[in-house]
């Protein structure tokens, strides 16, 4: 098997996936969309789910032995030795509101050796990370050992050493329990960096960070189908990944960066 070539092909598909919801995504934005699920802090769309299944038979026509681990459910035999990882909308409350900050992320990871498992999610590695945003036309790719890129040229992290100098990207996931540990350390951050963004989609905050557009971005409850291809895309960038699984059910706490801030900066316990 010649692993690069299978690779790109991955990349590829991924790619096309990504590009056609992103077409739907354009479509519906402005117009009224149906809820699926309604929470204090979330949204779920019938696009969401519209938009997996897209992906699904697009990933799973080009590599139909591979099994899909998504936010709105899975396909195939999940003890594969690879699976694509996949949130078809990242940031739906944002979407469902009208606001053009939302993405597709796609990623593939393959099972690694026992040795190996403790240093990737649930015992598997990412391969290939694509996150697409289609209202700005931007799509990041990487491939494992790569450089990340976007639109096709080579993207780096930003150089700012200092927190003085930095804007921090953090999240609040979805959870009563999240934000109130988060609350005091945003209090906290926010007297210490330049600025502070909470944007809305974890996929692009990471992209962001590989771009030098942010410094970093720190999240307490994240899920896995919105860090996979993003977190990919930030090492492959010459940043730093940094997550510990929380539970198990593919939540985990985690830190981006540009491997310069790391020792100023934690996620709230």
């Amino acid at each position: 098997m010649d692993i690069e070539k299978d690779l790109k092909r991955a990349e590829t598909a991924a790619i096309g996936a990504a590009r056609s919801v992103g077409t739907l995504m354009r479509r519906h934005l402005a117009e009224s969309k149906r809820a699926h699920t309604v929470t204090q802090h979330d949204i779920k769309l019938d696009l969401d789910i519209r938009s997996q299944k897209l992906i699904e038979r697009t990933l799973r026509s080009a590599f139909p032995n591979v099994s899909l681990l998504g936010e709105e459910g899975v396909a195939g035999k999940q003890d594969s030795d690879f699976r694509w990882v996949v949130d078809p909308i990242d940031g739906t409350v944002n979407f469902a509101y009208g606001i053009p900050h939302a993405c597709v992320s796609i990623a593939l990871q393959a099972k690694t050796s026992q040795k190996a498992a403790s240093s990737y999610e649930d015992g598997y590695q990412t391969l290939v990370g694509v996150v697409f945003d289609p209202f700005c036309d931007e799509m990041w790719t990487a491939r494992h050992s790569q450089p990340a890129r976007l639109n096709g040229r080579p993207i780096r992290v930003s150089a700012h050493n200092k927190l003085s100098e930095s804007i921090i990207s953090i999240g609040f996931a979805k959870t009563r329990k999240t934000l109130e540990h988060t609350l005091p350390y945003f209090n906290q951050l926010v007297r210490q960096v330049r600025k502070v963004r909470i944007m809305g989609s974890a996929a692009l905050a990471l992209t962001y960070v590989a771009t030098g557009r942010f410094d970093a971005y720190i999240e307490r409850g994240i899920r896995l189908w919105d860090i996979a291809a993003g977190g990919l895309i930030v090492e492959c960038s010459g940043g730093e990944f940094w997550r510990k699984a929380v539970g198990t059910d593919h939540k985990y706490r985690m830190i981006a960066s540009n491997g310069l801030l790391r020792r100023t900066l934690r996620v709230p316990d």
